[in-house]
């Protein structure tokens, strides 16, 4: 048996997973999944939100046991807390999500991308201090390949996302690199190119790089179909 913490991405909290823990549970594991700082029923202000804060919260909620399991945005936050703390987890699985790259800002790696689809829907708050997600959008870039219901479940819960966190960049040493990793890369994603996930990817053992023919919502549009990939990746682990 495993034992899962599952981090959201931009924008969403730990009610994405919600899904995804029945059937890890299901499989004989037991998994958590948490509200970052400025997510969810987190009520941290948007101003005092960071990567560090971030990274605090996912090793506040993990043990030498725990795989953490990061989606999208959250590959920089998991990485922070491997950078920090590597004895204090199995290991990593990201999910189509942002692997750092050392002194470069997720902001940055966005940038960097051959092309940008979700550009066209954030929408910057008057403060700037943070963005959200073009309403008409939101089917588009993240759900397009969901059930019935996702979409309205999320414009619910749906919330700011802070910029500064995405705007810091990351230091990696060998701690990080010490770190087990795999990745689940999502192959109809219209958020982060599938393309760019490969490579993010190129230099990783081939057997540590899955593939799921999901948009970028895999736990909404085949929340099994993850959980059984988790279960297989984490008998990898162990």
């Amino acid at each position: 048996m495993a034992r899962f913490l599952l981090v959201h991405g931009s924008c969403h909290g730990a009610w994405c997973w919600r899904a995804v823990i029945p059937a890890l549970e299901a499989l004989g594991h037991s998994a958590l999944a948490i509200d970052l700082p400025g997510h969810g029923s987190d009520r941290t202000p948007l101003e005092s939100v960071t990567l560090e804060s971030y990274r605090d919260a996912v090793l506040a909620a993990s043990t030498p046991e725990t795989i953490i399991v990061g989606h999208s945005m959250a590959g920089y936050p998991i990485s922070a807390a491997a950078e920090s703390a590597p004895d204090r987890m199995a290991g990593l699985i990201f999910v189509c999500a942002y692997v750092p790259v050392d002194n470069l800002s997720l902001a940055e790696m966005r940038r960097a991308a051959p092309r940008q689809p979700l550009l066209p829907a954030i929408v910057i708050s008057e403060d700037r201090l943070s963005y959200s997600i073009d309403p008409a959008q939101l089917e588009t870039v993240f759900y397009h390949d969901c059930p019935d219901g996702t979409l309205e479940l999320a414009k619910e819960n749906l919330c700011p996302q802070p910029i500064r966190p995405q705007e810091t960049a990351i230091s990696l040493t060998t701690r990080f690199a010490s770190v087990r990793k795999s990745y689940i890369r999502c192959t109809q994603d219209q958020t982060i190119p599938p393309e760019y996930q490969q490579t993010m990817t190129n230099s990783w053992p081939r057997g540590d790089v899955y593939e799921m023919s999901t948009g970028h919502s895999p736990f909404f549009a085949d929340p099994s179909g993850l959980a059984g990939l988790l279960d297989q990746i984490s008998k990898e682990f162990t």
